[in-house]
């Protein structure tokens, strides 16, 4: 499961890709699974993930979570879907 999320810590945009890693650590420390992301994602959730994918890719972060929510200006999900162009399906007559 990957997410990609927009952040922005005061010092311009940047984007941070989640990965199976980040999921894991969410799971173990909210008691939740995976699958209740369907159900909806709090600012929490996704704070904790941009935070986690932030110091796994190398960004600077403050030491806690609660630092980096507080340094926080920005921080969205991307849309990850990609569009993949298909045939129209063949119309009566074709």
């Amino acid at each position: 499961m990957q997410t990609t999320l927009r952040v922005d810590l005061g010092e311009g945009p940047f984007d941070v890709t989640t990965n199976l890693w980040v999921i894991t650590l969410w799971e173990r420390k909210f008691r939740r699974k995976a699958s209740d992301l369907a159900n909806g994602v709090g600012i929490e959730d996704l704070a904790f993930m941009a935070y986690e994918a932030c110091k796994q890719q190398g960004v600077v972060v403050p030491a806690t979570l609660d630092g980096f929510i507080q340094k926080c200006v920005q921080l969205d999900p991307l849309n990850d879907e990609t569009v993949v162009p298909t045939k129209p399906a063949p119309t009566v007559g074709d």
